[in-house]
């Protein structure tokens, strides 16, 4: 039914579009004001979802970790659908800021963005950048190990498509997408989509249904645009690992039994732009998200007892509320650039169990603002600019147990040097220091309700923030047949908050605090196109981390040295071939040093052809057929808990362009 009321409302404005001939010679593209250009001492990479091959339904973190150096990804049902997981340089997805449209998307007190809430997402996005290290000033939460950043359709080029895909254990997606082009300075994009998949563990099927609405009206000195993402999902749980016997026993074996998931979450967000004169503009936003959903805990399973039939069940209902606004003004040989940004967030949060009923309600309170100032000036072939973010947050909390409000200040100044060797290629250089306040889940402990210890106090474990210094030193190279970008860098961590290999109570991954700590690495992005048919890619990283704690040095968890993207392009017409492969080097999976995830090497390929108005596809991934694991963990006793990923699978896409 919501999809028919969905389509009923767009239908009037589909066919108001329809009437008119484009007429998009006036319109300007929207550059958000996070967004890094190629002559800016950013680290950054710019990927197209549109135009990546292996697009097909995939959980976003893997198209990422195959496009990005020093990304890695993996999933709990071991398949392409359902909850994944991404980590930039061997940190986590809550240090990692995402926004739409320079709005912020991740959930305030835990300072996650999950994109397996909104089913399909990439599917509506041309573009979409990701900055590593502290990169330019963020909205919302810090961008601390990196940023993506989603840009809203392009809506000029009119199109009309439908798609379907299946695949290995019962894998399959369903969309229609529809963009008008511009008419009569108005243009709308629309998109649906239905997934749905067995997984690849026992029970650990995902199902679930998305909607995009953009819309925009282009004025000569005004653009509004206004963006509404919809996504439902159903999920049986797989966050747990297992051992090695089991796996080797049964590699579908899942370690969680009888739970489930239910999420629904709307992001709503109306954007304007306005020229002000021919040097200046005024950039303003408001956002909202809801959330309510809730999951199954299998308590004596999780802590290895026989089960009893107790199912616990955490659920949530958050409102988050916020809005910024950027004015820029240009000169001849720079530009300056200031904002603000503000946002309220409110989470209910309800434990219960299966036959007992409610057993505690709390509400957690999160609440940030943050101004920032750019300046950028250009000297001959020299671009020195300088970024500086004032940013406070604050975390209520209301339940049976009392608390002591939290506040945080953070003062994130950056500099940069970029120098411009010639029309095709410049070198740059960043030094940026960010603040980053811990999570609901540091600051409980893993608990979702706060207790009182033995001696009747409120147990808290982190409550102080942790610090990245970070130096970024990178060449980018562009040429008509050949772009190259190459980067070192150095995150250097005071009071680093990192994943110890366990989970808590609430089945969420626990962290500990650690005095000091780096990263350092290097990293290439290769793109050749060796004649009209041939076309070769490479990203690759490298990544050394230490940690040092009482006279004590030792290795992150889930950090991997060396990654090795290669990819491979043939065209003919209109076939294309395309065959990649990943090398991801082995990495530790507890604190002590002692377990390690094992290297690995898979390849996958896919084979398009594209007849009149339809694409056909057929992929096989894992082509050998190897087995690999890609995350995992370690028991108090020391036992070693792994995610195992699909064997040979298979995906079959049929496409259908209307115009």
């Amino acid at each position: 039914m919501k999809k028919i009321l969905l389509l009923a409302t767009l239908i009037p404005f589909s066919s108001a579009f329809s009437q008119e001939k484009d007429s998009i010679k006036n319109i300007q593209e929207v550059v958000i004001q996070s967004e890094a250009g190629r002559l800016q001492a950013v680290n950054f990479h710019n990927i197209n979802p549109a135009k990546s091959i292996q697009n097909v339904g995939k959980e976003p973190s893997f198209l990422l970790s195959e496009s990005v150096p020093s990304v890695t990804a993996y999933s709990d049902t071991g398949g392409n659908n359902g909850y994944s997981y991404y980590r930039i340089r061997g940190i986590d997805q809550t240090r990692i800021n995402v926004s739409m449209d320079g709005a912020p998307m991740n959930e305030p007190e835990d300072q996650g963005s999950y994109f397996s809430n909104y089913p399909d997402i990439f599917n509506s996005f041309d573009k979409i950048q990701i900055q590593k290290g502290v990169g330019l000033s963020k909205n919302g939460t810090a961008s601390y190990g990196g940023s993506i950043q989603l840009f809203s359709p392009d809506l000029k080029e009119k199109n009309l498509e439908f798609g379907a895909n299946y695949g290995s254990y019962n894998s399959m997606r369903l969309y229609g997408k529809y963009t008008s082009g511009i008419k009569n300075n108005m243009g709308i994009h629309v998109r649906l989509s239905e997934i749905y998949s067995d997984g690849y563990k026992y029970n650990s099927s995902n199902h679930g249904q998305s909607a995009f609405i953009s819309g925009g009206i282009f004025k000569d000195k005004s653009t509004w645009k206004f963006n509404a993402l919809m996504g439902n999902q159903r999920n049986q749980l797989a966050w747990l690992g297992v051992t090695q016997e089991q796996i080797d026993k049964d590699p579908q074996t899942n370690g969680s039994r009888d739970e489930k998931d239910r999420f629904f979450q709307t992001f709503l967000q109306v954007f304007n732009q306005t020229k002000l004169n021919k040097s200046s503009s005024l950039q303003s936003s408001i956002h909202y998200t809801h959330l309510n959903g809730n999951y199954d805990f299998n308590l004596n399973n999780f802590i290895g007892l026989p089960e009893n039939g107790e199912i616990y069940n955490y659920a949530f209902n958050s409102n988050f509320l916020g809005f910024y606004t950027n004015f820029q003004n240009k000169f001849k040989n720079g530009k300056i650039v200031a904002g603000i940004n503000g946002n309220v967030y409110s989470r209910n949060h309800t434990g219960s169990e299966l036959t007992l009923g409610e057993l505690y309600r709390n509400t957690g309170f999160k609440n940030d603002v943050s101004a920032f100032a750019q300046a950028e000036f250009k000297f001959g072939k020299w671009l020195f600019s300088g970024d500086l973010q004032y940013r406070f947050a604050n975390f209520k909390y209301k339940g049976d147990v009392g608390m002591n409000d939290l506040e945080w200040n953070f003062l994130n100044p950056k500099v940069g040097i970029n120098y411009l060797i010639n029309n095709e290629s410049n070198i740059y250089f960043s030094l940026g220091r960010v603040g980053r306040e811990p999570t609901r889940n540091d600051i409980f402990m893993g608990n979702d309700n706060l207790m009182l210890d033995e001696n009747n106090q409120v147990a808290l474990g982190t409550i102080t923030p942790e610090y990245v210094t970070d130096y970024e030193l990178g060449y980018r190279f562009s040429k008509e047949k050949i772009k190259l970008e190459f980067n070192f860098f150095y995150m250097g961590f005071k009071d680093e908050i990192v994943l110890n290999g366990n989970f808590g109570p609430n089945g969420l991954a626990l962290t500990n605090k650690v005095d000091k700590s780096y990263r350092l690495g290097a990293e290439i992005s290769f793109n050749y196109q060796m004649n009209e048919h041939w076309n070769l890619k490479n990203n690759s990283s490298f990544v050394y981390s230490r940690i040092k704690e009482e006279n004590v040095s030792f290795s992150p968890v889930l950090t991997p040295k060396f990654i090795v993207n290669q990819e491979l392009n043939y065209k003919l017409k209109n076939l294309t071939i395309n065959v990649t492969s990943r090398f991801q080097d082995s990495s530790y999976m507890d604190f002590s040093n002692t377990a390690k995830l094992p290297s690995y090497v898979i390849f996958n390929s896919g084979v398009l052809y594209d007849w009149n108005q339809w694409e056909i596809g057929f992929f096989v991934n894992n082509i050998t057929n190897k087995r690999y694991y890609n995350y995992g963990y370690t028991e108090a006793d020391g036992t070693g808990k792994y995610f195992i990923q699909m064997p040979r699978n298979f995906m079959a896409s049929l496409k259908f362009k209307v115009f």
